[in-house]
This record gives structure tokens, sequence and C-alpha cells, in this order.
């Protein structure tokens, strides 16, 4: 009787994934601040600006409305917004009936890697990368496959990497964001063009997340579709539209899958939170309000470029987009978990350790968010600074 319950009770082994650790950082932080301590939070990639007065402003007028379910794709006019968006910023066209709207990219990777692959697929993820990409595949079934990227190839997956792992094992896909999370490194558009032709010309499925784009400073982002109608594009309004609680995304799909991810999600959501779509498509006639949010982000850029430095941690990769900056901490510690714990508890700096986003070398990096306040960006430096003299 006793296994018997412990049998109902047990979990699935499709549950068994590693824990998001920013949000394990996050609770941490939480409990430092319950104490009375102020906390200045890097860990969390989330804007510390609000949405655009647009946005809330739509938001607020639908309130007085009724807010039904929409269509499963998502309410028309919003979806010709995205595409519009897409002449207006890359000069490419794309028909509307592609665009699919989400609950935040999230669900737009869950969607796409349903839509897409196999149980048991094989899909190349660069490592270091964004954790939840190998654990949504893990949980559906898939292997996510780890491409090394490093300094000789700028920290990017390569024509030449993806093939190499291609020939080991078949790859059913390849999963590619521009800039980066965790390194806000970026990848060139010939890079990109040419890593997509690579994929296309080996019969490897690519998916672009873009939801860093418009957070450039090195030079402008490409989105995938300019290069090929083939690949599947995500993007979000979390992060350059500072949307991240109303968890709304889109993708663009080959025109073969939208039906399948029309039907998907119809059955795992009926529609995204209608409220969200509506605050959503008025963002766009806010990005004057978002480009000067992106401005206060070069500004703390160039706050940490400057002043990790000085205060000792004096290695990280290019610092080109997104709002992060993926620093080497190995003259200090060989443990970024417990690193990162000691920075929180100590000098009350709150980071992500880098073995959440690559568990072979992560161990050697922290994760610093910049799209806080300006003068949080330069109290955590000095904080910093003051804590690594005692170590």
């Amino acid at each position: 009787m006793l296994e018997r319950a412990r049998h109902i009770l047990s979990p699935s082994a499709r549950s068994d994934v590693p824990p998001f650790i920013v949000m394990d950082v996050i609770a941490a932080a939480s409990r430092i601040e319950a104490a009375g301590h102020r906390v200045i939070h890097m860990e969390v990639g989330q804007p510390a600006a609000p949405a655009p007065r647009t946005a809330i402003e739509a938001a607020r007028a639908a309130l007085d409305g009724p807010l039904a379910y929409t269509e499963a794709l998502g309410i028309g006019s919003l979806r010709s917004r995205i595409a519009r968006h897409y002449g207006e910023t890359y000069n490419v066209d794309v028909d509307p009936a592609r665009v699919i709207v989400t609950t935040g990219s999230s669900a737009g990777f869950i969607l796409a890697f349903l839509a897409m692959f196999e149980p048991g697929d094989r899909v190349g993820i660069a490592n270091p990368g964004y954790p939840p990409y190998r654990h949504i595949l893990k949980a559906l079934g898939c292997e996510p496959v780890l491409i090394e990227t490093g300094d000789d190839t700028r920290w990017a997956v390569t024509p030449e990497t993806v093939l190499a792992a291609h020939r080991k094992e078949k790859l059913a896909g390849v999963l590619i964001a521009s800039p980066a999370n965790p390194t806000g490194t970026m990848m060139s558009p010939d890079a990109l063009a040419a890593l997509i032709r690579t994929t296309e010309d080996a019969g490897i499925r690519f998916i672009s997340d873009e939801i860093y784009h418009g957070l450039d400073y090195a030079f402008p982002s490409e989105t995938a579709l300019r290069i090929s109608d083939k690949p599947l594009v995500i993007n979000s309004f979390s992060k350059y539209f500072c949307m991240t609680g109303w968890r709304i995304g889109w993708i663009v799909a080959p025109e073969p899958l939208v039906r399948p991810i029309e039907r998907l999600q119809g059955n795992l959501a009926i529609s995204v939170p209608t409220l969200s779509q509506i605050a959503a498509q008025a963002a766009f006639d806010g990005r004057e309000e978002m480009d000067a949010v992106k401005h206060g982000y070069e500004d703390n850029r160039r706050i940490l470029i400057e002043g990790l430095p000085k205060a000792g941690l004096d290695k990280f990769l290019p610092v080109d987009g997104a709002f992060y900056l993926y620093a080497n901490i190995a003259r200090f510690s060989d443990d970024s978990h417990a690193f990162a714990k000691r920075m929180l508890n100590e000098a009350h700096v709150a980071a992500t350790p880098g073995v959440d986003f690559d568990p072979v070398d992560g161990r050697h990096y922290l994760r610093f968010c910049y799209a806080g306040q300006q003068g949080d960006m330069q109290e955590a430096v000095a904080r910093i600074g003051a804590w690594l003299q005692r170590q």
C-alpha cells in the first residue's frame, strides 16, 4: 500500500529539470531585504523602467470593456502591427498571417519546440546560453546539444561548430540568440547569414531568438528573416519594451508551421491574455520613450565597463548588446555559485552564477544585468570593489 501511494505521488521523469538558478537568487535576495537590508539587483534580466505610457494608457482604456478570448493566433491588428515592425526596422516584408502572438517568449519556445521537433531529436544551442532552452527541450523529450563557444569564435556558434556536432550525430535543429543571454555578444549580419545557409544546406531547422533586438550598441541587430524565410523567429515585448510582467511575445513562423502552432496554442492556452495584446499593440507607438530607456542602458554599460576592472573584475566578454555583462571571476574563485552567494550575503549585490548558463565552465563566471537605475550601477561597482578588497 505504501509503495502504491509513493508511485501515485511521484513526479514524472520529464519534470526532473534543473532549477533556473536566477530564481533562487531572487528568493535569497528577497530574504535579505525582508531582514531590512538594501540589495542591488543585477541578477534578473528585468528592466527597471515601466512599459511605454502608450501601452499603459491603452490597457487602462480597455478595462472599461469586455476582455474576451481572442483568436488563438492573436488579435489581427496586433499581428499586422508586428509584421509592419519588420518593414520599419529591417526593411523586410513579413506576411501578418505568419505572426503568432504568444504568452511571452517562453511560450514561444514551447510552441516552437513542439511544432518542430520529435521526442529524441537533438537540438544545438550555444554554450553558455539561456538555461530554459535546454530545460524545456529536456522536459519535451528532446536532447539539448551544447555547442561550445569561446574567444576564438567571439563567443558565437559558427558553421564549423554546428557541422562538427551534426557529424557526431544528426541535429534536428539549432537555436541561436543575438544579442545573446548571458554574454551580451552579437553576431554580425554576415556571420548570421553564413550560419543560416549552412544549417539549411545540412537540413537543420533554425530558430532565431531575437528578444534583445533593439538593445544593440556595437552594431544594429540583424533578423534572420532578412536572410531566409525558413527560420522560425521568436521575439518578445519583455526586454526592449520593458513589459516583462505582461507576458507577451510573438513568433514569426514559416508558413507550413503556422497551422500546427495555432492548433497547439488553441489547446494549450486558448489565447494570449487580451489586455496584454492590446497594450502590446500600443507599445509600438512608445518607441521614442523606449529609445530613451536604451540610452540609459548605454550609460549603465559604460559604468560597468569602466568601473568593474577598477573593482577587480577586469575580464569579461564583449558587451555588444542586451543588458548583460558576463565577467570572469577565476582569479577569485572556481565556484561561481558560492561566490555569488557570498557577494549577495556580504556586499548585498545580487548577480547570477555562470553555472546557470554553462554547466561546463560557468563556475568561472558571473552574469551582471545592467537594466537598473544608474545610481544603483555606480553603487554596485563601489560595493563590489570594497568587498573584493576584503577577499
